[in-house]
């Protein structure tokens, strides 16, 4: 449940009108409920308080810094796949200990980073890094807490783009010599292995890939137990998927007890990867219908958000609710809703039944709270938008709109030109 509804027939975030905030703000802009990311957190962290757990809020999701300092308040940690993403952790201020390092390409500088900022522990991804971790920690005569992300094989059975758990993707080490790999490592002198990592894909919308993926897991945990390895901390990931259209996923509690009726006897702290479940259904993208255009018998509505506002529907032809932020009594027609890029794949929706909207009328495009500005950019040279935070009666904002200085930051013309 999150809390946008109408009222009177204006679209509201919990207590504010959203076409009060455009007109303090402009469009387009990002707006996130508080009300719904903590029902949200607590939701998916109180289905698992009967166990020892930390829930890393995976930052790639929603990277800005005060989404992130309201999960740290409430408990959470991070889950981060880059040394900009552990700043940004640091600076909401996540407790080192409850962050764990992901991703198939770490930087020896990240990794030196993370070593230096204590973080609880790097789920590694291939051999080379663990011999380069190994080598770093040596350096700077520090100890890697390290866990091997494992890949087990398990079809999520969700869109290929997303999907990170088959044989054929680039993530974790291949589960059937993971044994190889925990056996060099506790060789390796600043290594430590704690854990073990997997992560399957996102947007699941069925519990039994993350059950058979975590029954290997757990084959895999007893062979280290007889190696002597002592693993104190098993992390399955994140993946849950949300609802955008007629999705039934399944509740944060149904998946919560179907891993715990699988783990119950064991004497391990459990760490949670969500991301999308958390923000996703907690933001939405507000933009502005700058003309309406006909021709060969097809309607398009243009407005000023852009695919480099919001990549999904363009990257994964994904859905997003369209709603107005104010209901009237238009008449609905079938229409495209596209931006002003010089792109054809600049959508966010096709053949969709929608009000006739008219240049000014404010739309709402639901959903957006994950994936959507972290995979934003300056395509076509546009500033970002900003991002704004209701709380009750009041907003903030939690990112300036970007400027056209901002887009030069950093340029130079060298002398000679």
């Amino acid at each position: 449940m999150h809390y946008f509804n109408y009222r009177d027939g204006r679209l509201y975030c919990e207590e504010v009108d959203i076409k009060k905030i455009a007109e303090s703000v402009g469009t387009p802009f990002y707006l996130y409920s508080y009300r719904t990311l903590v029902r949200h957190f607590k939701s998916f962290s109180d289905a698992f308080q009967d166990i020892n757990h930390i829930i890393c809020f995976s930052v790639k999701a929603n990277s800005n810094i005060a989404i992130l300092r309201i999960f740290s308040k409430l408990g959470g940690g991070a889950d981060i796949v880059s040394g900009g993403e552990l700043y940004r952790a640091l600076k909401a201020g996540v407790d080192p200990k409850k962050i764990v390092f992901s991703g198939v390409g770490k930087r020896m500088d990240e990794m030196e980073f993370a070593l230096n900022s204590d973080i609880l522990m790097f789920n590694v991804e291939s051999h080379q890094e663990l011999l380069e971790l190994n080598r770093i920690a040596e350096r700077i005569n520090k100890k890697a807490s390290i866990a091997i992300r494992v890949n087990p094989d398990i079809d999520p059975k969700t869109h290929p783009y997303i999907s990170t758990g088959l044989r054929e993707n680039k993530f974790g080490i291949d589960i059937d010599t993971a044994l190889e790999e925990y056996s060099l490592a506790k060789k390796l002198p600043n290594i430590e292995p704690i854990g073990i990592s997997c992560h399957i894909g996102s947007q699941l919308l069925q519990i039994d890939p993350f059950i058979d993926s975590l029954k290997r897991l757990l084959s895999l945990l007893e062979k280290l137990k007889e190696m002597g390895i002592k693993i104190r901390y098993l992390d399955i990931g994140g993946g849950l998927g949300i609802r955008y259209k007629d999705e039934e996923p399944p509740h944060p509690k149904q998946y919560a007890d179907a891993i715990k009726k699988e783990i119950k006897d064991l004497d391990i702290t459990l760490i949670l990867e969500p991301g999308r479940v958390i923000v996703g259904n907690a933001g939405i993208l507000v933009t502005k219908v700058l003309y309406r255009k006909e021709q060969y018998g097809k309607i398009f509505f243009i407005v000023d958000a852009g695919m480099n506002d919001l990549i999904r529907p363009s990257l994964y032809g994904s859905y997003h609710e369209i709603l107005p932020v104010e209901k009237d009594k238009k008449e609905e027609v079938i229409a495209d809703i596209v931006g002003p890029i010089c792109e054809s794949a600049d959508f966010f929706a096709k053949k969709r039944k929608v009000p006739l909207f008219e240049p000014g009328d404010l739309v709402a495009i639901m959903s957006a709270g994950a994936y959507g500005f972290s995979m934003s950019s300056n395509y076509n040279s546009r500033p970002r938008p900003c991002e704004v935070l209701v709380k009750g009666s009041e907003f903030f904002v939690i990112r300036k709109r970007e400027t056209y200085d901002d887009l030069i930051r950093g340029e130079s013309i060298p002398e000679f030109l």
